[in-house]
C-alpha cells in the first residue's frame, strides 16, 4: 500500500511532540526535586551523583547494543560545541533553580524555541514556514503575559536562567547536527558526563559536599530518575521530525512547573498567568498541525 504524501512526515513530527512533552514533564519533577534538595544538599553534589548515575545507566544501555559508550565520533566538532553548550546550560540553570524561584527559571526557559528555531534556519537552512514563527510568537507572548515584565523586574540572579538558556539551545542545535552514527544511548552517556563536569565545577568553587539523610538521598533519587527519562525523551525528540514543529511543545515545560507549583506548594496562579499558559499549549498545538 503506498503511504500518503505527507503521511510519515507528519507522523514524524507528532511522535517528536509527544517526545518532546514527555521530557518537558520528566524535566519539571526534576527541577522540583532539585530545588527541594538544594536546601539541604549543595547542588554541584547533587549534579554530580546525577552525572554518574545517569553515565552509569545510559552506558550500560550502550554495551547491552554492543556499541561503545563513548566512541571517537564523540570528539568531532559538533559535539564538542555540544559537550561545551551541555556544561553551560546545566551549570547555569542549575545555579537558577536553586538561587531564584522555579516558576520564573521556568518562564526564561521557555525562550530556548525561539533560539532554537532561529538557530535551525540560520545553520541548517531549514524552512520555517510563516506559522510556525507565528506559533512560537503567541507562545512567547504567553510567557510574557506570566513574566508580567515592567510589573515585577527580575534580579540579577535571573540572569543566571538566561544563560542556562541559550546554553540548553546550544546542546539542542548540536544534537540535530550530531554525527548519525551516534545513538541516544551514546549520546545519553555523553550528556550526563558533561552534567557531572559541571556539578563539579560547582562544588569545586562552593565546597561543603557531604552524606544526605534518607529524605535527601530520595529526592536525589527522584532527581536523577526523572533527569535520565527527561534527557532521553528529549535527545530522541530533536532527532525526530522537523526542529520548528517539535521545539514548540517545550513551552509545555512551564504549564508542568505551574501545575506541581500548585499541587506541591499550593500556588494559586493569577488570571493572566492561567491565560498565558493556555496560550502556550495552543501555540504548541497550532505549530503542531500547520505547515
Amino acid at each position: 500500500m503506498t503511504a500518503l504524501p505527507g503521511l510519515d512526515h507528519r507522523s514524524g513530527n507528532r511522535r517528536g511532540a509527544v517526545l518532546m512533552t514527555a521530557a518537558m514533564a520528566g524535566f519539571a519533577i526534576e527541577d522540583l526535586c532539585l530545588k527541594a534538595v538544594a536546601r539541604e544538599v549543595p547542588v554541584g553534589q547533587v549534579m554530580v551523583i546525577m552525572g554518574l548515575a545517569g553515565m552509569a545507566v545510559f552506558g550500560l544501555m550502550s554495551r547491552r547494543a554492543g556499541e561503545a559508550a563513548l566512541p571517537r565520533a564523540v570528539l568531532s566538532r559538533a559535539m564538542l560545541l555540544r559537550s561545551g553548550c551541555e556544561i553551560a546550560g546545566r551549570l547555569f540553570h542549575a545555579l537558577a533553580i536553586a538561587l531564584t524561584t522555579l516558576s520564573a527559571t521556568s518562564a526564561i526557559l521557555q525562550a530556548t524555541p525561539l533560539v532554537v528555531i532561529a538557530g535551525a534556519a540560520v545553520l541548517f537552512g531549514e524552512k520555517v514556514p510563516l506559522s510556525r514563527w507565528l506559533a512560537v510568537g503567541v507562545g512567547f507572548l504567553g510567557v510574557l503575559m506570566i513574566l508580567k515584565p515592567g510589573l515585577a523586574g527580575f534580579s540579577a540572579l535571573s540572569l543566571l536562567a538566561v544563560a542556562g538558556t541559550i546554553g540548553f539551545a546550544g546542546r539542542d542545535l548540536a544534537t540535530r547536527a550530531a554525527p548519525k552514527g551516534l545513538s541516544n544511548r551514546q549520546l545519553g552517556t555523553l550528556g550526563f558526563a558533561m552534567l557531572g563536569l559541571a556539578g563539579a565545577l560547582i562544588l569545586g568553587w562552593t565546597g561543603g559536599a557531604h552524606w544526605p539523610d534518607a529524605g535527601g538521598a530520595a529526592l536525589i533519587a527522584a532527581t536523577t530518575g526523572f533527569g535520565i527519562a527527561g534527557y532521553h525523551a528529549l535527545t530522541a525528540a530533536m532527532r525526530t521530525g522537523e526542529v520548528s514543529a517539535v521545539t514548540p511543545f517545550r513551552y509545555t515545560r512551564l504549564v508542568f512547573a505551574l501545575i506541581l507549583g500548585a499541587l506541591v506548594f499550593a500556588e494559586r496562579p493569577d488570571a493572566a498567568t492561567l491565560a498565558g499558559a493556555a496560550l502556550i499549549v495552543a501555540a504548541g498545538l497550532f505549530g503542531l498541525t500547520r505547515r
